[in-house]
């Protein structure tokens, strides 16, 4: 199959070389991206994979693979005319929510097919992509024949019935991780240890506004995941902020806050949080 890849940073270049490997072709969209990537794992193995290069999507492909972060969506949907895309899908695997409305306006809804991964990869020079954690979970939003090739890629894929369902179970757990590692600077490890009680607080807020939403989380499974979670793993809204790039944290934060308005629903710790890291960056600019 032939993909296209829009943002071919941590995840999208790490997406892009596995199916590259696999067999499929794979076009990176930016202004400047490489024509090989090497990628440091140690789950898939060290390896180097050819990939084409581009601007913009120019000619029809079977799928957009789109990596880039919340902060960047709206400049990088340039790259991706609707007349470019032909017959192919648009699969977001952005974190948060509210990027699969917005790529349905631009693209029509049955032509976005949103995902989540579970991952911690970055991107440590030029085309050199170093996948850090023990595992890559990819979920799909129902059955596609992407998704076959995605696995075949060696990626951990589950297919989902329910996309609003999948969608939430990321956000819970991701969301307090992510904020709680950029508010301390430092690890899941030292979170767990040093802000126990804000974590339980705020997976507590979010399972509330979920419910309020129609889904259901199960509280305890999601502390046991990140409880599980290795020491030393960084969020990447971490990392941004280290290295002085927006954050997601409207995206992460802030839309919690608006969905619990909506639903009536108080989020005292969550406010709290996004306020601090918000002011820490106003701070800084």
């Amino acid at each position: 199959m032939r993909f296209a890849v829009l943002g071919p940073g941590g995840v999208g270049g790490l997406l892009g070389a596995l199916l590259s490997r696999a067999g499929d072709s794979v076009v990176l969209l930016h202004d400047s991206a490489p024509h090989e990537l090497r990628v440091e794992s140690g789950t898939f193995g060290d390896f180097t994979a050819d990939v084409q290069s581009a601007p913009n999507l120019s000619e029809p492909v079977d799928a957009v693979l789109v990596t880039v972060k919340a902060t960047q969506l709206d400049e990088a949907l340039r790259r991706v005319p609707v007349a470019a895309l032909g017959q192919g899908i648009v699969i977001p695997f952005l974190n948060g929510l509210e990027h699969v409305e917005l790529l349905r306006s631009e693209y029509g809804r049955d032509r976005v097919v949103p995902a989540t991964i579970v991952i911690e990869s970055t991107k440590i020079g030029p085309g050199v992509i170093r996948h850090i954690s023990p595992f890559a979970l990819v979920q799909m939003a129902g059955a596609h024949s992407v998704g076959a090739r995605l696995q075949a890629t060696g990626l951990d894929l589950r297919m989902r019935d329910d996309e609003h369902v999948m969608l939430w179970d990321k956000f819970v757990a991701l969301a307090p991780m992510a904020m709680l590692t950029t508010l301390e600077r430092s690890s899941v490890g030292v979170v767990r240890d040093r802000r126990r009680e804000d974590l339980i607080a705020l997976i507590d807020e979010y399972a509330t506004v979920a419910a309020a939403e129609g889904v259901s989380i199960d509280r305890a499974n999601v502390l046991r995941l990140v409880d599980s979670m290795p020491p030393a793993m960084e969020s990447s809204m971490q990392r941004d902020q280290a290295a002085g790039r927006p954050t997601e944290i409207d995206a992460l934060g802030g839309a919690l806050i608006r969905r619990a308005a909506r639903a009536g629903v108080e989020v005292l710790v969550t406010r709290r949080i996004v306020e601090e890291i918000q002011s820490r960056t106003s701070k800084s600019a």
